[in-house]
């Protein structure tokens, strides 16, 4: 255990040294040993997080630059499904020193345009009593993140980091979030988080709302967890299905509020394609749902 210990304290030392010298194949190769424990084969990849490290370095089409962007996304999604599934922008800022605070309104969502998940996403639900200087720091340390870099997820390579201000949408008791794992452009299964700020959980369900019997190794389900499933979900699952429709893999979430759909964003690597499955044996069979394209896209 010590000698693992230490050698994976020195792999990690020498990734954060080198990461801008590395070739990105060589680079995810160390990274994927480093937070998996295994050497990935990239080159005839069988299991899910083998596949997404393959699709980093092999499928990078020009629009995935648009489509990581939280607020260039929304134009995409528009002009597929509608305008209706868009939260609305209230505006957009280069830095931070340029956001016009006092013309925002009581309640407003801020996030980072470039990725990072949710850590570059700030609630304000009331701004009488809004700690701004804890959101200028969230914000500040979310602008530094570089995916790319850190994750080799091209897509984000060099795209512009801006600050998006969107409408808050109030729910009751909170704003459920479903992740839809497209595969070839059709809907295989979805995700549901709970208990985000007690103990944090995910369980997987099938397209028909049946637990699924598995999840994630750092985010472990709840099978016992009765979850609401929405009465529209073969709607949510269409529009999943229309956004996913031109790439070999992507997540779409997607919010349901008491049965109004909001689109959240797309996702082409979940957990950098570095997330253990629990079971270990399902990130096969979630490989098995992925065919990759025979041409490479570089």
């Amino acid at each position: 255990m010590k000698s693992y210990r230490l050698t994976h304290k020195l792999e990690g030392a020498f990734l954060h040294a080198s990461s801008p010298f590395l070739p990105d194949k060589l680079y995810l190769r160390i990274k994927y040993h480093h937070e998996l424990g295994k050497w990935p084969n990239i080159d005839s990849p069988r299991s899910f997080n083998e596949k997404l490290q393959w699709l980093k370095l092999y499928f990078r089409k020009a629009e995935l630059h648009q489509l990581v962007d939280k607020c260039a996304v929304k134009d995409y999604v528009k002009n597929k499904i509608g305008q209706q599934y868009i939260i609305p922008t209230i505006h957009t800022w280069k830095n931070i020193d340029s956001i016009q605070w006092d013309t925002l309104p009581d309640q407003y969502v801020l996030k980072t345009t470039h990725g990072g998940g949710g850590a570059g996403v700030v609630i304000c639900k009331d701004k009488r009593v809004f700690n701004k200087k804890l959101a200028i720091q969230k914000l500040k340390k979310s602008l530094k993140q570089d995916i790319y870099q850190n994750y080799r997820e091209w897509p984000y390579k060099g795209i512009e980091r801006r600050i998006l201000a969107e409408t808050y949408i109030e729910a009751s008791p909170e704003l459920n979030d479903y992740k839809f794992f497209c595969f070839n452009g059709k809907v295989k299964c979805f995700k549901i988080d709970f208990g985000r700020f007690v103990e944090h959980h995910a369980n997987y369900y099938n397209r028909e709302g049946q637990i699924l019997p598995f999840g994630e190794a750092h985010l472990l389900p709840d099978f016992d967890k009765k979850l609401p499933i929405p009465n529209n979900l073969h709607e949510m699952i269409d529009i999943a299905e229309q956004l996913a429709s031109d790439f070999p893999f992507v997540r779409v979430d997607l919010y349901n509020n008491n049965g109004e759909i909001l689109f959240g964003e797309l996702t082409f690597f979940p957990a950098a394609g570095m997330g253990a499955f629990y079971p270990e044996d399902w990130d096969q069979k979630l490989g098995d749902w992925l065919i990759l394209p025979n041409k490479r896209i570089i």
